[in-house]
Order: structure tokens, then sequence, then C-alpha cells
């Protein structure tokens, strides 16, 4: 449900673009397995596993157009990073929910191991394009490939998966390539890991280098700063305003990121990633 216009974009690697959300051959999984709560981001309560009460029979939301208008500004956000369609058309064979209802309960228990799986397969292919991570390359290759085959396993072998001790292992190897990366650019390093910046004033920052890993953003002043091999990996830009920032060269963005976030024209953004139609 990403909402972007088109610029000029590499085509993805393959492994990414196995990764790019598909909802022509997902059964609305987002809509029902996940529970909403009525806030600025939702504009109702839903509980998990209730489908969303603008899902249409044929899986398409109705409102798809008219998300953010309608108050629904959460779903304009949300990026499997291609689990709905690996959980339908792989985990399931391609029987849905609806015309197989002794498989929902299962499949959307399986839905957000799924999501969490390929977010790091995400970023382990992401990793593997940096040329100053080639120290830890093997090891990160190695990584991809035993994520890869979690997520191909049953829906039984998926539901046993410790996801947190992988994403611990996984995360480790990704701060280290992280470290290579702003090494290159930042001698003494600007860790705000965590760091509340929610509305800080960083208007024309040099945020060169910076490790922002989780930092909250919201609604902070990013105007014309300079993020540019800045380590974003789950930071909160909800509403950040990153007007004219130049954010080329920054890592672990997600597109998901962006769409939550506030921009124009002259951002300038990482190769692979495209301006929302919203800024």
């Amino acid at each position: 449900m990403s909402e972007t216009r088109s610029t000029a974009r590499p085509e993805p690697d393959r492994t990414r673009l196995n990764l790019l959300s598909d909802c022509g051959s997902c059964f609305g999984l987002c809509c029902v397995a996940l529970a909403f709560s009525a806030s600025s981001d939702f504009a109702a309560n839903k509980d998990a596993g209730t489908p969303c009460r603008n899902l249409r029979d044929d899986f398409r939301c109705g409102i798809h157009r008219d998300l953010r208008q309608q108050g629904y500004r959460g779903c304009t956000v949300f990026d499997c990073f291609g689990a709905g369609q690996k959980v339908s058309q792989s985990t399931f064979d391609g029987r849905s929910w609806r015309e197989h209802p002794e498989t929902a309960e299962r499949m959307f228990q399986v839905f957000p191991v799924m999501r969490q799986l390929h977010e790091l397969l995400w970023y382990l292919a992401e990793a593997l394009t940096l040329p100053a991570a080639r120290p830890v390359h093997a090891e990160l290759r190695d990584a991809l490939t035993r994520t890869e085959q979690l997520t191909g396993g049953s829906p039984e072998e998926i539901l046993a998966t410790d996801v947190a001790a992988h994403r611990g292992e996984v995360n480790t190897l990704l701060l280290r390539a992280s470290d290579l990366v702003r090494a290159e650019v930042r001698r003494k390093p600007m860790d705000r890991r965590g760091a509340d910046l929610i509305g800080a004033r960083l208007r024309n920052a040099d945020l060169r280098g910076a490790n922002l890993r989780g930092a909250y953003l919201i609604a902070a002043d990013l105007r014309g700063a300079d993020l540019r091999a800045a380590d974003l990996i789950g930071a909160d830009l909800r509403d950040a305003d990153l007007r004219g920032a130049d954010l080329t060269g920054s890592i672990f963005l997600t597109q998901a990121q962006l769409n939550a976030a506030r921009g124009d024209a002259a951002t300038r953004l990482p190769q692979g990633l495209a301006l929302p139609t919203h800024w």
C-alpha cells in the first residue's frame, strides 16, 4: 500500500525484487492479520484476525486512493517487504483464508513472523551492496542464506522460529557493516542511537555518518540537513521535515520511513527509493 510516484530508480537486485510488496498476489493479510487502534493513523479500532471494514471481496482496499483523507494514514506507510505474497502464494500454496477458513488462524499468525524475516532480508541485501562493508560480506551472505531458508519453511516451522534471537544475530552484522560505512565519512563517531529527538531543531545540521538507529525523529526539523551515510535503521521519521535534506548514501532507510515523513522535490534520496506522492 505504499504511495510513491515514479522517479529515476535503478532495477533492484533479485533478492530485493522479491521483497517488493505485490498486493495483487496477497490475500489482504495486512488488512486482516494486524490490529489497529483508533488514532491519527487509523480511523477505527480493529482486532487482529478481523478483516478491515474497507477490505473488498477481491482482497483489495475499497478506499486505497483516499486512505489519508479518510483517516487511514497508517496504511499508507506500512510495508510488508513482500511477506504478504510469500505467505499467500508459497507458504499456503495460494489457498486463501476465505476459501479455506481452516487456514485462517495459522495464516494470520505466520504473516507477522514472515514480515520480520523479510525485513531482515531487505537490510542484508542492502548491506551486500555497500563496498565499505566488504570485510563482512561473507558473513552477510551466510546470514541472508539462513534467513531465506527460514522463510521457506512450513507454517509450523516458521512459527517455531526464534525471531528475536535471529534478529539479534543479524543486527550485530548490520551494525558492523554500518560502522565500516560511517567510518569512511566521519572519523569521530556521532552516536545518537535511540535518541529522543522528537521535534528537534536540526535544520542544516551536519549528520553525515551519524548513528541514528532507532532514534525518535518524530516531527523533527531536518530541512537541509546532511544525512549522507547516516544509519537510519528503525528511525521514527513520522512527520519529520526532510525538505531539501540530503539522504544520498544513507543506509538502511526504507520507503515506509519516507512515506511517514514530509519532504519535497529538493529532498535527495538514496538509490532505489522514490519520492512519496504526498510530498
